[in-house]
Protein backbone atom coordinates (compact mmCIF):
# COMPACT_ATOMS: atom_id res chain seq x y z
CA UNK A 1 0.00 0.00 0.00
CA UNK A 2 0.99 3.62 -0.39
CA UNK A 3 2.74 5.23 2.56
CA UNK A 4 1.62 8.73 1.61
CA UNK A 5 -0.52 10.85 3.89
CA UNK A 6 -3.03 13.05 2.14
CA UNK A 7 -4.70 16.16 3.49
CA UNK A 8 -7.44 18.55 2.42
CA UNK A 9 -8.30 22.07 3.45
CA UNK A 10 -11.45 20.90 5.24
CA UNK A 11 -10.20 17.90 7.19
CA UNK A 12 -7.35 16.71 9.35
CA UNK A 13 -4.63 14.67 7.66
CA UNK A 14 -5.86 11.23 6.64
CA UNK A 15 -3.10 8.74 7.40
CA UNK A 16 -3.08 5.82 5.01
CA UNK A 17 -1.75 2.47 6.26
CA UNK A 18 2.02 2.35 6.56
CA UNK A 19 3.94 -0.60 5.12
CA UNK A 20 4.95 -3.35 7.50
CA UNK A 21 8.59 -2.57 6.80
CA UNK A 22 10.62 0.05 8.67
CA UNK A 23 10.09 3.29 6.74
CA UNK A 24 13.16 5.45 6.16
CA UNK A 25 12.76 8.87 4.54
CA UNK A 26 15.75 10.81 3.21
CA UNK A 27 14.90 14.45 2.49
CA UNK A 28 17.30 16.04 0.03
CA UNK A 29 18.85 14.41 -3.03
CA UNK A 30 22.18 16.22 -3.00
CA UNK A 31 25.57 14.54 -2.95
CA UNK A 32 25.11 13.00 0.48
CA UNK A 33 21.36 12.36 0.39
CA UNK A 34 21.36 10.55 -2.95
CA UNK A 35 24.38 8.45 -1.97
CA UNK A 36 22.65 7.48 1.27
CA UNK A 37 19.33 6.59 -0.38
CA UNK A 38 21.13 4.57 -3.08
CA UNK A 39 23.22 2.54 -0.67
CA UNK A 40 20.36 1.99 1.79
CA UNK A 41 18.17 0.90 -1.10
CA UNK A 42 20.79 -1.57 -2.29
CA UNK A 43 21.31 -3.03 1.18
CA UNK A 44 17.83 -2.79 2.75
CA UNK A 45 15.30 -1.88 0.08
CA UNK A 46 15.25 -4.98 -2.09
CA UNK A 47 15.90 -8.70 -2.04
CA UNK A 48 19.44 -9.59 -3.02
CA UNK A 49 22.84 -10.67 -1.84
CA UNK A 50 22.37 -8.74 1.40
CA UNK A 51 19.22 -10.73 2.33
CA UNK A 52 15.50 -10.03 2.13
CA UNK A 53 14.06 -6.54 2.01
CA UNK A 54 14.18 -4.97 5.47
CA UNK A 55 13.04 -1.38 4.94
CA UNK A 56 11.06 0.93 2.66
CA UNK A 57 13.39 3.70 1.52
CA UNK A 58 11.97 6.99 0.23
CA UNK A 59 13.91 9.93 -1.20
CA UNK A 60 12.19 13.33 -1.23
CA UNK A 61 13.43 16.25 -3.32
CA UNK A 62 11.89 19.33 -4.94
CA UNK A 63 13.89 18.69 -8.13
CA UNK A 64 13.62 15.68 -10.39
CA UNK A 65 17.27 15.32 -11.24
CA UNK A 66 20.57 15.50 -9.36
CA UNK A 67 23.74 17.39 -10.26
CA UNK A 68 26.84 17.26 -8.06
CA UNK A 69 26.88 20.73 -6.49
CA UNK A 70 30.64 21.40 -6.91
CA UNK A 71 29.98 21.35 -10.67
CA UNK A 72 27.56 24.28 -10.62
CA UNK A 73 30.26 26.81 -11.47
CA UNK A 74 30.95 24.86 -14.68
CA UNK A 75 27.25 24.96 -15.56
CA UNK A 76 27.19 28.70 -14.93
CA UNK A 77 30.23 29.22 -17.14
CA UNK A 78 28.77 26.98 -19.86
CA UNK A 79 31.72 24.59 -19.88
CA UNK A 80 29.64 21.55 -18.90
CA UNK A 81 26.62 19.94 -20.54
CA UNK A 82 24.08 19.34 -17.79
CA UNK A 83 22.32 16.52 -19.64
CA UNK A 84 25.42 14.35 -19.58
CA UNK A 85 25.89 14.59 -15.82
CA UNK A 86 22.44 14.74 -14.26
CA UNK A 87 20.91 11.73 -12.50
CA UNK A 88 17.16 11.17 -12.66
CA UNK A 89 15.85 10.35 -9.18
CA UNK A 90 12.99 8.16 -10.39
CA UNK A 91 15.25 5.97 -12.52
CA UNK A 92 17.94 5.80 -9.83
CA UNK A 93 15.32 4.66 -7.32
CA UNK A 94 14.00 2.01 -9.69
CA UNK A 95 17.48 0.57 -10.13
CA UNK A 96 18.55 0.81 -6.48
CA UNK A 97 15.57 -0.16 -4.34
CA UNK A 98 14.14 3.17 -3.16
CA UNK A 99 11.08 5.27 -4.03
CA UNK A 100 11.31 8.89 -5.13
CA UNK A 101 8.70 11.45 -4.07
CA UNK A 102 8.57 14.83 -5.80
CA UNK A 103 8.03 17.75 -3.42
CA UNK A 104 9.52 20.22 -0.98
CA UNK A 105 9.56 19.62 2.77
CA UNK A 106 7.90 22.51 4.59
CA UNK A 107 7.42 21.09 8.08
CA UNK A 108 7.34 18.18 10.51
CA UNK A 109 5.06 16.58 13.08
CA UNK A 110 7.53 14.79 15.32
CA UNK A 111 4.89 13.34 17.64
CA UNK A 112 3.13 11.57 14.76
CA UNK A 113 6.35 11.05 12.77
CA UNK A 114 5.12 12.85 9.68
CA UNK A 115 6.94 14.92 7.04
CA UNK A 116 4.92 17.74 5.45
CA UNK A 117 5.37 18.25 1.71
CA UNK A 118 4.12 21.33 -0.09
CA UNK A 119 1.74 21.25 -3.04
CA UNK A 120 3.51 21.38 -6.40
CA UNK A 121 2.26 22.96 -9.63
CA UNK A 122 3.53 23.16 -13.20
CA UNK A 123 4.42 26.29 -15.18
CA UNK A 124 0.74 26.76 -16.04
CA UNK A 125 -0.38 26.60 -12.41
CA UNK A 126 -1.88 23.12 -12.65
CA UNK A 127 -1.42 20.87 -9.67
CA UNK A 128 1.14 18.09 -9.96
CA UNK A 129 1.07 16.76 -6.40
CA UNK A 130 -1.22 17.84 -3.54
CA UNK A 131 -0.25 19.09 -0.12
CA UNK A 132 0.56 15.86 1.73
CA UNK A 133 2.23 14.17 4.67
CA UNK A 134 4.58 11.17 4.60
CA UNK A 135 5.04 8.86 7.60
CA UNK A 136 8.49 7.75 8.75
CA UNK A 137 10.16 5.59 11.34
CA UNK A 138 13.61 7.04 10.67
CA UNK A 139 14.04 10.46 9.06
CA UNK A 140 17.29 11.77 7.57
CA UNK A 141 17.47 15.45 6.63
CA UNK A 142 20.09 16.32 4.00
CA UNK A 143 18.70 19.47 2.38
CA UNK A 144 22.10 21.13 1.94
CA UNK A 145 22.71 24.85 2.20
CA UNK A 146 21.78 28.08 0.42
CA UNK A 147 23.62 31.33 -0.15
CA UNK A 148 23.54 33.85 2.68
CA UNK A 149 23.01 37.43 1.49
CA UNK A 150 23.60 38.81 5.04
CA UNK A 151 20.83 41.35 4.42
CA UNK A 152 22.89 43.35 1.92
CA UNK A 153 20.55 45.67 -0.04
CA UNK A 154 19.93 44.78 -3.67
CA UNK A 155 21.29 41.22 -3.60
CA UNK A 156 17.94 39.51 -4.08
CA UNK A 157 16.91 41.93 -6.83
CA UNK A 158 20.10 42.27 -8.86
CA UNK A 159 22.45 39.34 -8.11
CA UNK A 160 22.27 35.70 -9.10
CA UNK A 161 23.15 32.88 -6.74
CA UNK A 162 24.44 29.41 -7.63
CA UNK A 163 22.58 27.14 -5.24
CA UNK A 164 20.80 25.06 -7.90
CA UNK A 165 21.41 23.94 -11.50
CA UNK A 166 18.50 26.15 -12.57
CA UNK A 167 20.21 29.23 -11.11
CA UNK A 168 23.51 28.27 -12.75
CA UNK A 169 21.83 27.81 -16.14
CA UNK A 170 20.04 31.12 -15.72
CA UNK A 171 23.35 32.94 -15.24
CA UNK A 172 24.81 31.17 -18.28
CA UNK A 173 21.87 32.28 -20.44
CA UNK A 174 22.21 35.83 -19.14
CA UNK A 175 25.93 35.84 -19.98
CA UNK A 176 25.41 34.55 -23.52
CA UNK A 177 22.52 36.96 -24.11
CA UNK A 178 24.69 39.84 -22.93
CA UNK A 179 27.43 38.88 -25.40
CA UNK A 180 24.98 38.50 -28.31
CA UNK A 181 23.32 41.81 -27.41
CA UNK A 182 26.67 43.60 -27.28
CA UNK A 183 27.69 42.14 -30.63
CA UNK A 184 24.54 43.35 -32.42
CA UNK A 185 23.96 46.76 -30.86
CA UNK A 186 24.90 49.94 -32.70
CA UNK A 187 26.11 51.92 -29.71
CA UNK A 188 29.47 51.24 -28.02
CA UNK A 189 29.67 48.59 -25.30
CA UNK A 190 28.98 50.17 -21.91
CA UNK A 191 31.59 49.69 -19.12
CA UNK A 192 29.25 47.53 -17.06
CA UNK A 193 27.68 45.57 -19.92
CA UNK A 194 30.08 42.59 -20.08
CA UNK A 195 31.62 42.99 -16.66
CA UNK A 196 31.09 40.03 -14.31
CA UNK A 197 31.36 40.82 -10.59
CA UNK A 198 31.64 37.74 -8.37
CA UNK A 199 31.03 38.50 -4.71
CA UNK A 200 32.62 35.93 -2.44
CA UNK A 201 36.01 34.33 -3.13
CA UNK A 202 35.39 30.96 -1.59
CA UNK A 203 35.73 27.83 -3.69
CA UNK A 204 32.64 28.53 -5.83
CA UNK A 205 33.45 32.17 -6.60
CA UNK A 206 37.12 31.51 -7.23
CA UNK A 207 36.52 28.54 -9.51
CA UNK A 208 33.84 30.43 -11.42
CA UNK A 209 36.15 33.38 -12.08
CA UNK A 210 38.75 31.13 -13.72
CA UNK A 211 36.19 29.09 -15.64
CA UNK A 212 34.54 32.25 -17.01
CA UNK A 213 37.85 33.57 -18.31
CA UNK A 214 38.07 30.68 -20.73
CA UNK A 215 34.43 30.14 -21.64
CA UNK A 216 33.68 33.82 -22.28
CA UNK A 217 36.50 33.88 -24.80
CA UNK A 218 35.19 30.65 -26.27
CA UNK A 219 31.76 32.19 -26.83
CA UNK A 220 33.33 35.20 -28.58
CA UNK A 221 35.45 32.90 -30.75
CA UNK A 222 32.33 31.35 -32.26
CA UNK A 223 31.55 34.42 -34.35
CA UNK A 224 30.97 37.39 -32.02
CA UNK A 225 33.65 39.37 -33.83
CA UNK A 226 32.62 42.83 -32.55
CA UNK A 227 33.63 41.93 -28.99
CA UNK A 228 37.24 42.13 -27.86
CA UNK A 229 37.56 39.62 -25.00
CA UNK A 230 40.70 41.31 -23.68
CA UNK A 231 39.10 44.74 -23.23
CA UNK A 232 35.32 44.29 -23.30
CA UNK A 233 34.96 41.28 -20.99
CA UNK A 234 36.19 41.80 -17.44
CA UNK A 235 35.93 39.70 -14.30
CA UNK A 236 36.22 41.05 -10.75
CA UNK A 237 36.42 38.74 -7.74
CA UNK A 238 35.42 40.46 -4.49
CA UNK A 239 36.22 39.10 -1.01
CA UNK A 240 35.59 40.72 2.39
CA UNK A 241 38.42 38.76 4.06
CA UNK A 242 42.09 39.63 3.68
CA UNK A 243 42.68 36.79 1.17
CA UNK A 244 40.73 34.65 -1.28
CA UNK A 245 39.59 31.12 -0.36
CA UNK A 246 40.07 32.13 3.30
CA UNK A 247 38.98 28.71 4.60
CA UNK A 248 42.09 27.14 3.03
CA UNK A 249 45.75 27.50 4.05
CA UNK A 250 47.36 30.85 3.16
CA UNK A 251 49.80 29.34 0.68
CA UNK A 252 46.90 27.91 -1.34
CA UNK A 253 45.24 31.32 -1.29
CA UNK A 254 48.39 32.94 -2.62
CA UNK A 255 48.95 30.29 -5.29
CA UNK A 256 45.35 30.69 -6.44
CA UNK A 257 45.59 34.48 -6.52
CA UNK A 258 48.80 34.30 -8.59
CA UNK A 259 47.06 32.20 -11.23
CA UNK A 260 43.99 34.44 -11.35
CA UNK A 261 46.18 37.54 -11.67
CA UNK A 262 47.85 36.00 -14.73
CA UNK A 263 44.36 35.56 -16.18
CA UNK A 264 43.68 39.30 -15.66
CA UNK A 265 41.02 38.63 -13.06
CA UNK A 266 40.72 41.70 -10.84
CA UNK A 267 41.03 40.25 -7.32
CA UNK A 268 39.88 42.55 -4.53
CA UNK A 269 40.31 41.55 -0.91
CA UNK A 270 39.33 43.45 2.25
CA UNK A 271 36.39 44.62 0.14
CA UNK A 272 33.02 44.63 1.89
CA UNK A 273 29.95 45.00 -0.32
CA UNK A 274 27.35 47.48 0.93
CA UNK A 275 24.87 47.38 -1.95
CA UNK A 276 24.19 45.71 -5.29
CA UNK A 277 22.45 47.82 -7.92
CA UNK A 278 21.23 47.19 -11.47
CA UNK A 279 24.47 48.64 -12.83
CA UNK A 280 27.08 47.52 -10.34
CA UNK A 281 28.41 46.88 -6.84
CA UNK A 282 29.08 49.43 -4.11
CA UNK A 283 31.92 48.80 -1.65
CA UNK A 284 32.36 50.08 1.89
CA UNK A 285 35.45 52.07 0.89
CA UNK A 286 33.38 54.09 -1.57
CA UNK A 287 34.44 52.28 -4.74
CA UNK A 288 31.84 51.35 -7.34
CA UNK A 289 32.39 48.37 -9.62
CA UNK A 290 30.22 48.66 -12.76
CA UNK A 291 28.63 45.34 -13.64
CA UNK A 292 25.33 44.09 -15.06
CA UNK A 293 26.29 40.47 -14.35
CA UNK A 294 26.62 39.95 -10.58
CA UNK A 295 27.03 36.57 -8.88
CA UNK A 296 26.60 36.29 -5.10
CA UNK A 297 28.69 33.49 -3.59
CA UNK A 298 29.58 35.09 -0.26
CA UNK A 299 28.58 32.61 2.40
CA UNK A 300 26.15 29.79 3.13
CA UNK A 301 23.48 28.96 5.67
CA UNK A 302 20.87 26.30 6.22
CA UNK A 303 17.56 26.71 4.34
CA UNK A 304 14.95 28.73 6.23
CA UNK A 305 12.65 25.69 6.40
CA UNK A 306 14.92 24.25 9.08
CA UNK A 307 13.54 26.87 11.48
CA UNK A 308 10.16 25.11 11.23
CA UNK A 309 11.19 21.57 12.12
CA UNK A 310 8.80 21.22 15.04
CA UNK A 311 11.22 22.59 17.62
CA UNK A 312 14.46 20.90 16.53
CA UNK A 313 17.55 22.80 17.66
CA UNK A 314 19.18 25.02 15.02
CA UNK A 315 22.43 26.97 15.03
CA UNK A 316 22.87 30.69 14.29
CA UNK A 317 23.51 29.74 10.66
CA UNK A 318 20.15 27.89 10.50
CA UNK A 319 21.71 24.43 10.55
CA UNK A 320 20.29 21.51 12.52
CA UNK A 321 22.44 20.84 15.57
CA UNK A 322 23.38 17.16 15.77
CA UNK A 323 25.16 14.83 18.17
CA UNK A 324 28.38 13.00 17.20
CA UNK A 325 26.13 10.12 16.09
CA UNK A 326 24.48 12.56 13.62
CA UNK A 327 21.18 12.30 15.51
CA UNK A 328 19.46 15.63 16.07
CA UNK A 329 19.85 16.75 19.67
CA UNK A 330 16.15 16.59 20.51
CA UNK A 331 14.92 13.59 18.53
CA UNK A 332 16.76 10.25 18.14
CA UNK A 333 14.48 9.31 15.23
CA UNK A 334 15.77 12.19 13.11
CA UNK A 335 19.27 12.46 11.67
CA UNK A 336 20.86 15.32 9.75
CA UNK A 337 24.11 15.52 7.82
CA UNK A 338 25.89 17.46 5.11
CA UNK A 339 25.74 21.23 4.78
CA UNK A 340 22.46 21.49 6.73
CA UNK A 341 23.95 19.89 9.87
CA UNK A 342 25.97 21.61 12.60
CA UNK A 343 28.44 19.31 14.38
CA UNK A 344 31.43 20.37 16.44
CA UNK A 345 33.49 17.19 16.92
CA UNK A 346 34.63 16.41 20.48
CA UNK A 347 37.83 18.30 21.25
CA UNK A 348 37.36 20.73 18.35
CA UNK A 349 36.21 24.36 18.38
CA UNK A 350 34.89 24.64 14.81
CA UNK A 351 32.08 22.69 13.14
CA UNK A 352 32.72 20.24 10.31
CA UNK A 353 33.04 22.38 7.16
CA UNK A 354 30.43 22.28 4.37
CA UNK A 355 32.47 20.24 1.91
CA UNK A 356 31.60 17.44 -0.48
CA UNK A 357 34.09 15.11 1.20
CA UNK A 358 32.34 15.60 4.55
CA UNK A 359 28.92 14.73 3.08
CA UNK A 360 30.40 11.64 1.41
CA UNK A 361 31.98 10.43 4.64
CA UNK A 362 28.82 11.09 6.64
CA UNK A 363 26.66 9.23 4.12
CA UNK A 364 28.95 6.21 4.35
CA UNK A 365 28.84 6.38 8.14
CA UNK A 366 25.03 6.68 8.25
CA UNK A 367 24.54 3.58 6.09
CA UNK A 368 26.21 1.51 8.77
CA UNK A 369 24.48 3.31 11.62
CA UNK A 370 20.97 2.93 10.22
CA UNK A 371 21.58 -0.77 9.66
CA UNK A 372 22.78 -1.00 13.27
CA UNK A 373 19.70 0.94 14.40
CA UNK A 374 17.39 -1.57 12.70
CA UNK A 375 19.25 -4.37 14.47
CA UNK A 376 18.93 -2.69 17.87
CA UNK A 377 22.67 -2.06 18.15
CA UNK A 378 24.17 1.12 19.66
CA UNK A 379 25.23 3.91 17.33
CA UNK A 380 28.84 4.95 16.90
CA UNK A 381 30.08 8.56 16.64
CA UNK A 382 31.12 9.98 13.29
CA UNK A 383 34.80 10.82 12.84
CA UNK A 384 35.64 13.31 10.11
CA UNK A 385 38.92 12.89 8.22
CA UNK A 386 40.12 15.97 6.37
CA UNK A 387 41.81 14.75 3.20
CA UNK A 388 42.75 18.27 2.18
CA UNK A 389 41.25 20.86 -0.16
CA UNK A 390 41.44 21.48 -3.87
CA UNK A 391 40.48 24.49 -6.02
CA UNK A 392 39.93 23.92 -9.74
CA UNK A 393 40.81 26.86 -11.98
CA UNK A 394 39.35 25.46 -15.17
CA UNK A 395 41.81 24.09 -17.71
CA UNK A 396 44.44 26.52 -16.48
CA UNK A 397 45.40 24.79 -13.26
CA UNK A 398 44.28 23.16 -10.04
CA UNK A 399 45.83 23.92 -6.67
CA UNK A 400 45.30 22.48 -3.24
CA UNK A 401 46.66 20.59 -0.29
CA UNK A 402 46.50 16.95 0.70
CA UNK A 403 46.76 15.73 4.25
CA UNK A 404 50.01 13.91 4.91
CA UNK A 405 48.87 11.23 7.34
CA UNK A 406 52.42 10.04 7.85
CA UNK A 407 53.97 13.44 8.56
CA UNK A 408 50.81 15.07 9.92
CA UNK A 409 51.36 18.09 7.66
CA UNK A 410 49.62 19.43 4.57
CA UNK A 411 51.31 18.90 1.22
CA UNK A 412 50.84 21.59 -1.43
CA UNK A 413 50.02 20.16 -4.86
CA UNK A 414 49.43 21.94 -8.14
CA UNK A 415 48.93 21.30 -11.83
CA UNK A 416 48.11 17.93 -13.39
CA UNK A 417 48.31 15.91 -10.18
CA UNK A 418 45.99 18.32 -8.38
CA UNK A 419 43.56 18.29 -11.33
CA UNK A 420 43.55 14.49 -11.31
CA UNK A 421 42.80 14.44 -7.60
CA UNK A 422 40.02 17.02 -8.05
CA UNK A 423 38.34 14.95 -10.76
CA UNK A 424 38.70 11.82 -8.65
CA UNK A 425 36.38 13.39 -6.03
CA UNK A 426 33.58 13.49 -8.61
CA UNK A 427 34.37 9.97 -9.80
CA UNK A 428 34.14 8.80 -6.20
CA UNK A 429 30.65 10.31 -5.98
CA UNK A 430 29.60 8.74 -9.29
CA UNK A 431 30.94 5.37 -8.19
CA UNK A 432 28.87 5.51 -5.00
CA UNK A 433 25.77 6.01 -7.18
CA UNK A 434 26.42 3.74 -10.17
CA UNK A 435 29.29 1.34 -9.46
CA UNK A 436 32.73 1.08 -11.04
CA UNK A 437 31.87 -0.38 -14.45
CA UNK A 438 29.17 2.14 -15.38
CA UNK A 439 31.37 5.05 -14.31
CA UNK A 440 34.28 3.70 -16.37
CA UNK A 441 32.15 3.30 -19.50
CA UNK A 442 30.50 6.70 -19.06
CA UNK A 443 33.91 8.35 -18.61
CA UNK A 444 35.17 6.89 -21.89
CA UNK A 445 31.96 7.96 -23.67
CA UNK A 446 32.24 11.53 -22.37
CA UNK A 447 35.89 11.71 -23.41
CA UNK A 448 35.08 10.67 -26.98
CA UNK A 449 32.04 12.91 -27.46
CA UNK A 450 33.84 15.87 -25.88
CA UNK A 451 36.17 15.95 -28.87
CA UNK A 452 33.31 16.43 -31.34
CA UNK A 453 31.37 19.14 -29.51
CA UNK A 454 32.01 22.83 -28.69
CA UNK A 455 33.73 23.29 -25.33
CA UNK A 456 31.27 25.97 -24.28
CA UNK A 457 27.50 25.94 -24.21
CA UNK A 458 26.09 28.33 -26.79
CA UNK A 459 22.36 28.24 -25.94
Amino acid sequence: MSADVMTTDSSAPLILPKPDLHHIIVVGGGAGGLELATRLGDKLGKDGWFGKRRAAITLVDRSRTHIWKPLLHEIAAGSMDVDRHEVEYMAQGHWHGFKYRYGEMIGLDRAKKLVHLARTVDEDGREITPDRWLPYDTLVIAVGSVSNDFGVPGVKEHALMLDTPEQAERFNRRLINACVRANTQREPIRPEQLHVAIIGAGATGTELSAELHGTARGVVAFGLDKINPETDIRITLIEAADRIVPALPPRISQATKDILTKLNVDVRTDARVTEVTSTGVKLANGDFIPSELVVWAAGVKGPDVLKNMDGLEVSRSTQLVVKPTLETTLDPNIFAFGDCAYLVPPGETQPIPPRAQAAHQEASHLVKQIIARLSGQPLKPFKYRDFGSLVSLGHYSTVGSLMGFVTGKNMLIEGFVAKLMYRSLYKMHETALHGYWKVALDSVSRLLTRRTEPHVKLH
